[in-house]
């Protein structure tokens, strides 16, 4: 692993903010693919990357572990969280489950302020997508789906979506770095905005799951060589 500017070199930061930048430097490793599923987490090595106390790197194994993307096992340590294929068929079949009822809970057409909302968080997803900002783009497009899913007027559903959608995230943020995903989830997203100016709620929420799926078998097609379990 190629060794990251140390935080001391780059300003001078309250401890606060020290541990903050530990914890997004080491979920972004993971969340965008740089970090392989079942990687095992040495903390020197973390420590080299980041430029940072142990104790630091520690907090962030123990924050990015109650995220669910990190596994602390005894005698093991941590090691990056890996799901089997079995588990990311079933983690997705709720995730859509509860995407599909909150989709078909939108009432049609939606407000005009919904699609000024929505057309507003596309171009902050595009702008972010053109300048190849991770991070950028990964937070502008979650943005977009509780923006539209919090339509549906049932907060309980739309915080249980994201809480899949968080379980998720390291099986779906690789692919905002991918051309072709990227491309297909600016074009599915522009296809929602225009059918939440019609009345079909069934092809909305269709398309809403429709729109999870690239993710899903990209990430399955990734530990199809550990044979999906470990």
């Amino acid at each position: 692993m190629k060794p990251q500017e140390s935080l001391t070199e780059t300003s001078t930061l309250t401890r606060e903010e020290e541990q903050a930048e530990v914890i997004r430097r080491l979920e972004e490793d993971i969340i965008f693919g740089r970090f392989a599923p079942g990687l095992r987490l040495v903390e020197d090595t973390l420590m080299q990357r980041y430029g940072a106390s142990r104790h630091f790197v520690r907090q962030a194994l123990f924050q990015l572990e109650r995220q669910g993307i990190v596994l602390r096992e005894k005698n093991i340590g941590a090691t990056v969280r890996f799901y089997s294929a079995e588990e990311v068929r079933q983690i997705y079949e709720v995730r859509e489950m509860l995407t599909r009822q909150a989709a078909l809970m939108i009432a049609l057409p939606a407000p005009a302020s919904l699609i000024a909302q929505l057309n507003e968080l596309q171009r902050q997803y595009c702008a972010k997508a053109d300048a190849q900002d991770l991070r950028g783009i990964h937070e502008a497009n979650d943005a977009f789906h509780v923006a539209l899913f919090s339509a549906c007027g049932n907060p309980y559903l739309v915080r249980s979506l994201q809480d899949y959608m968080n379980l998720t995230l390291p099986m779906r943020a690789k692919n905002l770095a991918d051309k072709d995903g990227l491309a297909l989830s600016r074009r599915q997203h522009e296809l929602m905005i225009e059918l939440l100016r019609g009345r079909d709620s069934w092809a909305l929420a269709q398309l809403c799951v429709d729109h999870m799926q690239f993710s899903k078998a990209d990430y399955l097609g990734r530990i199809a060589g550990d044979g999906g379990k470990r």
